[in-house]
């Protein structure tokens, strides 16, 4: 009797993956189906680049420094997402709250400063 009310629990749950499942696929096959047939030209296949024609291939390398700061930027985008939490309860939380928080900018002032200081946001 317990396994039998665990499987009705669990019920809703299946049928709703079930049918988002049968929906992708059906979207893909009416598409393809009932989609237009237009001639691929060089014109459509080549790279768009916001109005201005392309001057390099796409499968051009990107520096790394251009990584490093997207991930910087993900890092430090992060941790001030932390910030809110804070400022929603930060009078609930009193003196104690307020000195973490004045720890926890401060830890994240001296990342930014050693970063700065190891060149990682200097573009050359």
């Amino acid at each position: 009797m317990g396994e039998n009310n665990i499987v009705v629990s669990y019920l809703p749950l299946i049928v709703m993956v079930a049918v988002g499942f049968v929906f992708g696929l059906s979207n893909v096959f009416l598409a393809e189906i009932l989609g237009s047939r237009r001639n691929k030209t060089n014109v459509k296949l080549d790279t768009y680049e916001c109005g201005m024609e392309p001057v390099k291939t796409a499968r051009e390398r990107f520096s790394v420094k251009f990584y490093l700061v997207a991930m910087l930027f993900i890092v430090f985008d992060i941790e001030i997402v932390f910030m809110y939490p804070w400022a929603v309860k930060f009078r609930e939380l009193g003196e104690i709250g307020l000195v973490a928080m004045l720890l926890f900018m401060a830890l994240l002032f001296a990342g930014f400063v050693y970063v700065y200081k190891k060149g990682a946001l200097t573009w050359d």
